[in-house]
């Protein structure tokens, strides 16, 4: 990746002068001042990470808008991440031909998670493969960067290539799967009407998840349009945070379509779950092993979302409670 830093010769020439100017500035007193400084470590972070990134022939440098100082340009070849339309046309402001940009939840996350969510949706949407390495910018929710991870994408998220499944987007919309996560996101951290709630939804290959599976209430979405229960209809938010309280889990079409809610899923698989996770964990593992589905689901306790795939979880997220 090849990136144009002659925009961060300016702080490094102010910093050199600074250390240079008269007895009584130290190194210490050079390092306090940086560190009051954010911005200041901010763009000495994205030099960093632009080194990084070409000395492990990383294929980007993926940072949230939010979280950079006020600044016209990124390294080339970035992914900028945004959370709303202010993200979006901030990002527009720094975009190149080699810049790209990804829309993720508005979620609270730690550090880590940021850079998970962000890993997951650059993969689902072939934005990176899993050939490829990254260099991550994050830092406190909406707030200054002010750490760097690099991550291999195919260590990390292996499941999702696998042989036997298809690729994300093949059987499953890349807007349904991102809608799914947000949805199952926003339940994590806020729950319903300040209430706690655990929740499973299954995408894709429907027709045999149905197989496997048997009503525990009538179904709910029975005898309605698919036009009208499909989830990329904002519409249906609201009805999706009122039947997550139901036993049982939503059946979701590849492409959006609704097929149930409240149902019970025959398929189980304990073996090679984490310890601690109960029967709706086991469902989704069980069920995405003998269909090729995937799962995400909520925890009840602790709002934690688990994405399944495989029998396997492929990853997790721990919104902050509000």
């Amino acid at each position: 990746m090849k990136g144009r830093m002659g925009w961060f010769q300016h702080d490094e020439e102010k910093i050199r002068s600074h250390r240079s100017e008269g007895s009584a500035s130290r190194d210490g007193a050079v390092c306090y001042s940086l560190m009051t400084d954010p911005a200041r470590i901010a763009r000495l972070l994205l030099e960093s990470a632009s080194t990084i990134a070409r000395a492990s022939h990383a294929r980007s440098i993926i940072v949230a808008v939010d979280a950079l100082p006020e600044m016209e340009a990124v390294p080339h070849g970035t992914i900028l991440v945004t959370r709303d339309e202010a993200d979006d046309q901030r990002a527009q402001k720094m975009m190149t031909e080699e810049n790209r940009m990804i829309r993720v939840p508005a979620v609270e996350l730690d550090r880590m998670g940021q850079v998970k969510l962000a890993a997951i949706m650059a993969v689902s949407t072939r934005m990176l493969s899993l050939n490829d390495t990254a260099v991550f910018l994050s830092g406190p929710y909406r707030a200054i960067i002010d750490s760097m991870v690099v991550m291999s994408l195919g260590a990390e998220y292996e499941l999702f290539d696998t042989t036997e499944q298809p690729e994300i987007d093949e059987h499953i919309k890349r807007a349904v799967f991102h809608r799914v996560l947000s949805l199952a996101l926003h339940l994590g951290q806020h729950g319903r009407e300040g209430r706690k709630i655990g929740t499973l939804i299954v995408v894709g290959d429907a027709r045999h998840v149905i197989e496997q599976s048997e009503q525990m209430i009538l179904n709910p979405f029975k005898g309605y349009d698919e036009s009208s229960r499909n989830i990329l209809d904002e519409r249906m938010t609201e009805t999706i945070r009122e039947f997550s309280t139901l036993d049982g889990a939503f059946i979701i079409r590849g492409n959006g379509v609704i097929e149930t809610a409240g149902a019970r899923l025959k398929a189980g698989l304990s073996e090679g779950i984490p310890s601690g996770l109960g029967s709706r964990h086991a469902a989704a593992a069980g069920i995405t092993a003998n269909t090729r589905s995937i799962a995400v689901t909520v925890s009840e306790s602790d709002g934690t979302v688990r994405v399944w795939r495989a029998g396997k979880m492929v990853a997790s997220f721990e919104p902050s409670r509000r």
